[in-house]
């Protein structure tokens, strides 16, 4: 898709907030400092519109980003903050919970892992998670430009080993400093929005 067109429509916490539109909408779900916003700014040709943070933890809300006036990005806060009080983590699963089992408009997830190591133990169960809910889950490894070109196949395959990934999850390496993955990615996208 070309994007010339994109707003921040709402930072919501809970579902009386979210838009009122058909649109297609597509989660991205990881650790913070994964590089959520690092790939939404790829996607939607923008260098600073989804801001990255240094500090893990900050996205607190479910942020809507209406691309083109036919899809959302829904960047969903980071799991794995050491920072945020039980209950304020508490408070965040519920919402998480909530947004990734009800909203009808959600027509797959994009789980992001930092593509240089083994997934966590919260990928792991977050990946776990998606497919018990039969959420159609995209994995993009990120950061793949501090790997070696000859090292990929090899974290691919990690990847999948850890996440025991079946074989209906694609796994796409993606670098925002070189744009690795973006068209896979968007083809994925785009495969997801023409379901709706």
């Amino acid at each position: 898709m070309e994007v010339h067109n994109v707003d921040l429509t709402i930072s919501a916490v809970s579902d009386e907030q979210y838009p009122n539109t058909p649109y297609p909408e597509i989660a991205l779900v990881g650790r913070s400092n994964v590089g959520k916003s690092s790939l939404t700014n790829v996607l939607i040709n923008r260098r600073n519109f989804a801001h990255t943070s240094s500090q893990p933890g900050k996205t607190q809300t479910l942020n809507f980003y209406n691309v083109e006036e036919q899809l959302y990005f829904v960047d969903v806060p980071g799991y794995g903050y050491a920072k945020v009080s039980k209950k304020e983590r508490e408070r965040f699963g519920q919402m998480i919970e909530q947004y990734l089992t009800q909203r009808e408009q959600l027509q797959g997830v994009i789980e992001l892992v930092d593509a240089r190591h083994a997934p966590t133990a919260d990928d792991v169960d977050m990946y776990n998670w998606l497919r018990y809910y039969n959420l159609p889950t995209l994995i993009v490894g990120t950061k793949i430009d501090k790997v070696k070109a000859s090292a990929w196949n090899k974290q691919v395959s990690l990847i999948k080993k850890t996440l025991q990934a079946d074989n209906e999850t694609p796994i796409i390496l993606f670098s925002a400093a070189t744009k690795k993955g973006k068209n896979e990615v968007w083809q994925w996208i785009e495969e997801r929005m023409g379901k709706n």
